[in-house]
């Protein structure tokens, strides 16, 4: 998982659950694999403690993780991986498309640049 959170970028809690997320989505976290202990994320972050706990909260209001008394938190067994990658990516489009519009141009325009850019990488 990458760490880092920028408190200018919005809620440091989503910022964690999304990274969460995002580790899961890439192949970085597996179903049923641990997370690390509110505590060691805070200390890594260098956030605090209740703001790891908030979003490990989020992350079980989302179904991607649960509490087991005593053991931790997991990455839930049943996660939808690939409804989770296709959510993730319809958020992206939709970021792409905002920019696009405030560039005054159209979904056209959009899919033009990712030819173009799918052709040059």
């Amino acid at each position: 998982m990458r760490g880092r959170v920028d408190p200018a970028a919005g809620p440091i809690f989503e910022q964690i659950a999304d990274q969460v997320e995002a580790a899961l989505a890439r192949g970085e976290l597996r179903p049923g694999e641990k997370l690390p202990s509110a505590r060691a994320l805070a200390e890594a972050l260098r956030v605090n403690p209740n703001t790891v706990i908030r979003a490990f909260e989020l992350l079980e209001q989302r179904g991607i993780s649960e509490t087991r008394r005593g053991l931790g938190t997991f990455v839930r067994e049943d996660v939808d991986i690939e409804a989770l990658r296709r959510r993730r990516l319809r958020a992206a489009a939709r970021r792409y498309l905002k920019a696009v519009r405030e560039l005054g141009l159209g979904p056209e325009a959009a899919e033009e640049a990712l030819k173009e850019v799918k052709d040059v990488t």
